[in-house]
């Protein structure tokens, strides 16, 4: 590498030391302390595959004192009242507000997004920081008609105790703040194992957590951060001290968690994979559809779940959006994410490259018709051109779902058949229709509808808020995250009868002697 290259990479990544970030980092949060003694790793930026820094991630007994501390934690964070815990979560809002454009930046070079996505997933835990701090007063039981006279029945929520997440590259601090700030304000402690391809953005979030935390005079353990593998993520679906593990990533993957989990009596909240479709009608906003499909499906350069890899076009209008989007297409600028006006950043590693072009041949032999892209770009970074391919509702491959800016487009008659087909594949994470008709608009979020977990009307099947649950059916998983009320998940419910008669009578009228 040529030294003015190597000078203007160095001064691509000063803005780190801002964050706590050095060439060589510990990556265990343990205790309140920093350390590590597993392999070192590299983290490297996807735009030119060159090394940021370097990570020491965790080992076995990294792991097992890092338990030990947060087990010993839960006991003190527990106790503290709920807004108390609310305030802390205030706190940490506050912090990655001072924060925001450095960790935006750090989302963009370390993982592959534009610059906008790397801020706007940092803006979304600060919202959700937002909605916990308001849910902290708001984590209300029930009082329940006894049929007993001078008894009452009383629903109580109590912290589980330690809740594990293990987040994946694709939203690699985001989905940590679904799970953390709900957790935290419902009374547990935090283990989390970020992705091992985006370390540096664990340690910089856990960073921020931690200096909120010592500025209260509260243990460090209630955050417990591993940088680390597959062995980590393993440990942590094993471990009897978890009661809940949240995991996002595939489906292959999160079945054997859950089944881990399940093993032990413990519960597992997933978030899965995603084959989203959009639907367009012939009476359609076609100009809102076609700006819609382009940010669903070329976003985070297709490698959101939520990101829409099928499209389903009403024969009527099917070549006029056709040729609207394939013009777009054309318009959208690839390369370095930070750089202002770009759309379309890398995928995320060379083997997600590799996987691109290994279905694009997959899809050539089932029939699939690339009518744009569908070729790598020849770079030192991980690009791929957008594409869009015509191809059959019924091909194999359209039921899988292949992590890129990937779109298959699909023709159909009749709403009843794009329901079908929108319903035939394994995964039901989110969906959209675009119509201006209510009677489809009410038919489609019906019981005969989408089976999706997010079903959406004239907008894209990504960008969800976090006010609503985030979660999908079938293959997707089932766990729900964020907003309305996923904090349930979080906390065991006991169910409370009281007599404060002097009498015992018994439910169901049953005489006992």
């Amino acid at each position: 590498m040529s030294e003015s290259k190597m000078s203007s990479m160095k001064k691509e990544y000063e803005f780190l030391k801002e964050i706590g970030l050095g060439s060589r980092n510990l990556g265990c949060y343990i205790n309140g302390l920093w350390q590590g003694n597993g392999p070192v790793i590299s983290s490297v930026n996807p735009a030119n595959n060159q090394r940021i820094a370097e990570v020491v991630e965790a080992s076995f007994q990294d792991y097992e004192e890092g338990m030990r501390a947060c087990a010993e934690a839960a006991k003190i964070w527990m106790q503290i009242p709920a807004p108390k815990r609310g305030e802390i979560v205030r706190q940490l809002g506050d912090a990655l507000r001072a924060k925001l454009h450095y960790l935006g930046r750090l989302v963009s070079l370390e993982m592959g997004k534009i610059l906008a996505e790397g801020i706007g997933e940092v803006q979304e835990i600060i919202d959700m920081c937002d909605f916990a701090v308001g849910l902290s007063r708001q984590l209300n039981g029930s009082i329940i008609p006894s049929e007993r006279p001078n008894h009452i029945m009383l629903e109580t929520w109590n912290p589980l105790g330690i809740v594990g997440v293990i987040t994946a590259f694709n939203f690699p601090c985001a989905v940590l703040g679904w799970n953390a700030c709900i957790a935290l304000v419902c009374g547990n402690c935090v283990v989390w194992k970020g992705a091992p391809t985006t370390p540096l953005i664990t340690i910089a979030m856990t960073k921020i957590v931690a200096g909120v935390l010592e500025k209260n005079n509260l243990p460090g353990a209630i955050l417990t951060t591993f940088c680390g593998g597959a062995e980590i993520g393993q440990a942590i679906a094993e471990d009897t001290r978890i009661p809940l593990v949240s995991f996002t990533g595939s489906t292959k993957v999160g079945l054997m968690v859950q089944q881990i989990v399940n093993q032990r009596f413990g519960k597992s909240l997933l978030e899965l994979s995603g084959n989203n479709a959009i639907i367009v009608m012939d009476d359609a906003d076609t100009e809102l559809a076609v700006r819609s499909v382009l940010f669903a499906a070329v976003g985070t350069a297709g490698q959101r779940c939520t990101t829409c890899r099928r499209l389903l076009l009403h024969e009527n209008i099917y070549h006029k959006v056709l040729e609207r989007l394939l013009d777009v297409y054309k318009q959208v600028k690839i390369g370095n994410p930070l750089e202002k006006g770009t759309l379309l950043g890398p995928l995320h590693t060379r083997a997600s490259r590799e996987n691109f072009e290994k279905g694009i041949q997959k899809i050539k032999s089932q029939g699939g018709k690339i009518l744009t892209g569908g070729n790598v770009i020849e770079s030192e970074g991980n690009f791929v051109h957008p594409t869009i391919v015509e191809i059959s509702p019924n091909a194999d491959v359209v039921k899988e779902e292949l992590f890129g800016p990937l779109l298959y487009v699909m023709k159909f008659q009749s709403l009843k058949e794009a329901i079908e087909i929108n319903n035939s594949v394994p995964q039901g994470l989110s969906s959209s229709i675009f119509t201006r008709k209510p009677e489809i608009i009410f038919k489609w979020i019906g019981p005969q509808g989408s089976d999706c977990g997010i079903v959406n009307v004239n907008i894209p099947t990504n960008g969800a808020e976090i006010g609503g649950a985030f979660g999908g059916e079938k293959a997707t998983g089932g766990g729900r995250e964020a907003g309305s009320d996923s904090w349930k998940q979080y906390m065991r419910r006991s169910t409370c009868t009281i007599n404060y008669g002097n009498e015992l009578p018994l439910a169901q009228g049953i005489n006992f002697g």
